[in-house]
């Protein structure tokens, strides 16, 4: 991707992205008399305190900021067939555009999008295309990466953990970058990855922090929902480490469990696709992709008792990622820390 010089230097704030298409005329937009409709789907709670909420919030910004009418549907599983009903669904509701929040969804939009030509569906956190259908996808992996990387510089066990749920390409991205991350900085340093199938089970999330705490990981980057507090609990409990969360800065939560947080707003994918709906600059049939480039959605924070020395070598490296000097890798074919 891309950048240039002005860009780059806007990633030193980060301590505090096609086909052809149809022409824009073709693709409505609002007016005073007839505000567009938006409807999203969400594989997940609203208020799960992650990836889903992060979804919704954008949602509403665009509602409160853009003049937009919202609906939604939630708590459907992140399977095919309740995916594609859900997708039918909010199709017959007569919706300009539907924005399927997550990478989950990409096979089902795929073919309900192609059932619903009059209406423009959008999926965040995928490349998922079509004559109606465009991605929107805000580059967690950039943030997982420097999480990563700073994970590699404050670990004294050389071990730390890696937890999430289920296994959408996202994030799966964002595991490899963060392992990426912590061998650029630590090749020394030992990963114990797992995905445990469940991104709200807050039992089993503390089960396989305490497995990985006992293991000797003192940082552990978890990429859950729900279950997330059940990785604070077992910090809490053990006193062994620390926590790098995701999508927003749980930081500001409690930086005592909290020593850094891969911010990834995917409500900015969200909101950025009604943004450019209503000001006719939507296009089908291409992936829009937001990164460290634009700190108020794609950053690292770090809590304030992170060594001064460490805080400047991560802005450096986001800086580099930035400017295209370090190449964030995707792919991971390495160990997996079994479930206990």
């Amino acid at each position: 991707m891309a950048r240039s010089l002005a860009v780059a230097a806007a990633a030193a704030l980060v301590l505090t992205g096609c086909s052809a298409a149809p022409q824009v005329e073709e693709v409505k937009s609002s007016t005073p008399d007839e505000p567009v409709r938006v409807a999203m789907l969400l594989a997940g709670n609203s208020q799960d305190g992650g990836f889903m909420e992060s979804g919704y919030r954008g949602l509403q910004r665009a509602e409160n900021e853009l003049g937009v009418e919202i609906s939604h549907t939630e708590g459907v599983e992140p399977k095919q067939e309740q995916l594609e009903k859900a997708l039918r669904d909010l199709g017959e509701s007569g919706v300009d555009m539907i924005i399927a929040h997550g990478g989950q969804n990409s096979a089902a939009a795929k073919i309900v999008a192609a059932e619903y030509p009059q209406i423009q569906f959008v999926v965040t956190q995928s490349d998922a295309k079509g004559p109606n259908l465009s991605s929107y996808e805000v580059l967690q992996e950039e943030s997982a990466w420097l999480a990563g990387a700073a994970a590699g510089l404050l670990t004294e066990s050389d071990v730390v953990g890696h937890m999430s749920g289920i296994r959408p390409v996202p994030g799966l991205k964002g595991r490899a970058a963060f392992v990426d991350g912590v061998q650029h900085t630590n090749p020394e340093a030992k990963v114990l990855t797992n995905f445990s199938g469940d991104q709200d089970d807050v039992q089993l999330a503390k089960k396989i922090a305490l497995a990985e705490i006992e293991a000797g990981a003192d940082n552990i980057f978890t990429m859950l929902n729900a279950g997330r507090p059940g990785v604070a609990e077992a910090i809490e409990e053990s006193g062994a480490a620390r926590q790098f969360g995701n999508v927003r800065d749980f930081t500001q939560d409690d930086p005592k469990v909290f020593v850094g947080s891969a911010v990834a707003d995917s409500g900015a994918a969200a909101y950025s696709a009604v943004e450019d709906f209503v000001k006719g600059e939507y296009r089908p049939d291409r992936t829009v992709q937001i990164g460290l480039e634009k700190p108020e959605a794609v950053r690292l924070t770090l809590a304030d008792d992170v060594p001064d020395n460490v805080k400047s070598d991560v802005a450096d490296l986001a800086q580099q990622i930035v400017a295209d000097d370090i190449e964030v890798k995707t792919d991971y074919d390495g160990p997996e820390f079994e479930v206990p």
